[in-house]
């Protein structure tokens, strides 16, 4: 993909799944026709073990990278202009400290409608990554412990979808909570979160997006959508629970860019 030719004259939605692992993801695949309808996952590697790190990382313009040996044969879509590091002709280049703003700079309008905890902006720490957005919310209805929380994401970015100009370039991030634990209620009677109530998650998740997708299709705009999770977490594998961690359960992500 060459973002120079997507920047400018694309919406861009990104979408964070938050803490879905690859396996599960990989598992899902068949009962998630809006975000693989065109394709499958790709197995990457994530740059932070948990949310703060990971999205720091993603608005600086360090997405997942390929799960291989060979990261130089990686392209990046997005990097920061005049760092002496290499690039490629196909990515785009922003002079600004991170990619948010380098949109806006373009003439983006840039939204952010947060999730887990540290898009709460409740305190000072929560209000970080909120704050490279122009516009930016947060509602208890969006939070991990709503088992509607993606229906009630969705229904704000409709509204403020509806509230912007067709003209006016829009990007739109959206990190989904529903994932993240606590998870367990989306299988009747669980009692703990587990790969199959993450998978039961998703399945929700799947089905509440496609309402946003057709939204955007509707404007008229051909929208690019990156689709990833920000770490994946581990549920007793070698030991190890939950995530900020090192294990492949956590570092091996689901990763998915598409045209809608």
């Amino acid at each position: 993909m060459d973002m120079n030719t997507i920047v400018g004259t694309h919406d861009i939605l990104m979408i964070t799944l938050d803490t879905l692992r690859y396996d599960a993801a990989v598992m899902e695949e068949a009962n998630c026709p809006n975000l693989c309808g065109t394709g499958s996952w790709e197995k990457r590697h994530t740059p932070g073990s948990f949310t703060y790190a990971a999205h720091h990382a993603f608005f600086g313009g360090f997405m997942p990278t390929p799960a291989t040996t060979d990261k130089t044969e990686h392209i990046r879509m997005f990097h920061s202009r005049n760092t002496g590091m290499r690039t490629h002709p196909h990515t785009w280049l922003f002079d600004t400290p991170d990619i948010v703003s380098g949109l806006a700079a373009e003439g983006y309008r840039t939204i952010c409608i947060g999730g887990v905890i540290f898009f709460t902006k409740k305190n000072p720490l929560a209000r970080v990554l909120p704050s490279y957005f122009q516009q930016s919310y947060w509602r208890m209805t969006f939070g991990v412990t709503n088992p509607r929380s993606t229906e009630h994401q969705v229904n704000h970015a409709l509204k403020l979808l509806k509230d912007t100009p067709g003209e006016q370039r829009l990007f739109m991030f959206l990190n989904v909570s529903a994932i993240h634990g606590p998870n367990h209620y989306f299988i009747p009677g669980a009692k703990k979160d587990s790969v199959d109530s993450q998978r039961a998650a998703l399945r929700y998740v799947d089905g509440e997006l496609g309402r946003l997708f057709d939204a955007f299709r509707e404007r008229g705009n051909p929208t690019f959508c990156l689709a990833f999770s920000d770490h994946g977490t581990a549920f007793g594998e070698d030991g190890y629970q939950g995530h900020r961690l090192a294990h492949e359960t956590v570092w091996n992500v689901p990763y998915r860019e598409f045209i809608l």
